[in-house]
């Protein structure tokens, strides 16, 4: 019987997260309705025997219930993700986040794990921006008329969810709020910036940055934030809890570009795109995004492992790697 279960477990995080529960020696679960997850990447799980996937949605709260039961711990990251799958049908994205985040907590109710980690985003802090964002800065999301701020509006929403199911029933919840997470079996149809530039520069292709590239950002390695999930998950002092992660290490997009293409030994040109061209009439962007790691630093001593240029560096040797399968299937 299933010990742990992990909804979006076969998507770029979720699938790397049930890789370390199974090399921990668990037994895991799987839903997921591989709408973007693939099931490849459970590949090395699944072979094992201590790992099984349950193809549907979280939506679909009877599936939910069946997938929960028997399990004491519970990983919630099935989501609509990506800006532009978001923008490509904000309603969908909406529903999908809201009504799945809302699925799993009354599984979650009903079963009674000893944890539930919740993972949410640094989209809720919206508009927000300057300084490092704590756990309490406030949330200052744009017009309902923009269409990107509907994720940021969702994952909000499943905060809330969440955490007045804490305070009601004593459900023992925990959230996380991701910064960029990136590393192998990423891919860039969804607008991930690091695939994409990195894809590009390997095949020789404009590396395409929106806007002016001044705007910055801190990308993290999927294994350090994995690692910091699983920690927080057997605290039960974190209950009730929401928690920064990632990494401080702050660039900006233009010169991520410059470092991927030189990382790459590429003469690809860096192109500008308009976030018009790109994303349609009145897309907002925010000038720079970094998290405060303050909090996650005292309750476990979370500190990132691998920098940027390892980061880069193991994911372009896994894009490679997708490139070489591609041009065989070719």
């Amino acid at each position: 019987m299933a010990r742990v279960l992990v909804t979006g477990g076969a998507g770029f995080i979720g699938s790397h997260l049930v890789d370390a529960l199974v090399d921990a020696g668990e037994t895991v679960r799987v839903l997921d309705d591989l709408s973007t997850g693939r099931r490849e990447n459970l590949d090395r799980s699944l072979a094992t025997g201590r790992a099984e996937l349950l193809v549907g949605s979280v939506v679909d709260p009877l599936l939910a219930e069946s997938a929960a039961r028997g399990c004491d711990r519970i990983f919630h990251l099935a989501a609509t993700v990506g800006v532009r799958r978001v923008l490509s049908d904000p309603v969908a994205g909406l529903r999908n986040n809201i009504l799945g985040t809302d699925s799993i907590i009354r599984a979650a109710r009903r079963s009674r794990p000893r944890s539930l980690v919740m993972f949410s985003s640094s989209e809720v802090y919206g508009r927000t921006s300057g300084g490092a964002l704590a756990e309490d800065a406030a949330t200052l999301i744009g017009p309902t008329v923009v269409p990107r701020w509907s994720y940021a509006a969702g994952k909000v929403v499943g905060e809330y969810l969440a955490l007045g199911e804490q305070r009601r029933s004593g459900l023992p919840v925990t959230i996380v709020r991701c910064f960029n997470t990136c590393g192998p079996r990423q891919v860039g149809s969804y607008g991930m910036v690091i695939p994409s530039l990195l894809r590009q520069a390997l095949l020789g292709e404009p590396l395409t940055v929106y806007g002016d590239g001044a705007q910055t950002r801190c990308f993290s390695y999927v294994g350090d934030v994995v690692r910091g999930v699983l920690s927080l998950s057997g605290l039960s002092s974190a209950c009730g809890e929401t928690f920064n992660i990632g990494t401080d290490q702050e660039i900006a997009i233009i010169d991520l570009a410059r470092m991927i293409r030189d990382l790459c030994a590429s003469r690809s040109e860096i192109l500008l795109v308009p976030y018009e061209k790109a994303y349609g009439d009145g897309f907002e962007d925010v000038p720079r995004r970094v998290p405060d790691l303050r909090k996650i630093r005292r309750w476990i001593g979370y500190d990132p492992e691998v920098d940027l240029e390892k980061l880069l560096t193991v994911t372009r040797d896994w894009v490679q790697e997708r490139l070489a399968v591609d041009a065989t299937v070719a």
